[in-house]
This record gives C-alpha cells, structure tokens and sequence, in this order.
C-alpha cells in the first residue's frame, strides 16, 4: 500500500478523488432518500422535508455525474 499521496501518478491522484468524490455524493444522497422515508414514516417531523431531500439526493447526483463525466470539478 502507497503510504504518500505524492508517489502516485497524477493520473492515478484524479482517478481516486474522482472515485471518493462519487461515493460521497452517493451517501450524501443515499441518506437524503433515508431521512425523506423516515419523515414520510412518522419517524421525523414532516414540514416539507422528503421533498426537499429528494430534491436534494437528485442535485447531488445529477451534479456529481456531470462533473466526472466532463472531467471537471466538483
């Protein structure tokens, strides 16, 4: 295992970033889906919220996806 970020390529440097990136804009959206269910669920005070979130999970991923397709930053 690489244990400096500096000895990989940079190639390699972009693809992992890209990478963590894209997993974090899936658990970003993942638990806005989680938490707009458990609002619909009673679980949590409804005030608009499951909407807004799913808005939200779709922006993250709709953005994250256009970005790392056209190799641009997030």
């Amino acid at each position: 295992m690489v244990q400096d970020w500096t000895l990989l390529s940079d190639d390699l440097q972009l693809a992992l970033a890209h990478a963590a990136l894209r997993r974090a804009a899936d658990t970003i959206a993942a638990q806005a889906e989680v938490l707009a269910a458990e609002m619909e669920n009673g679980g949590l005070i409804d005030r608009g919220g499951p909407d807004a979130l799913r808005l939200l999970a779709q922006v993250v991923r709709v953005h994250g996806e256009g970005n790392m397709a056209a190799g641009g930053h997030a």
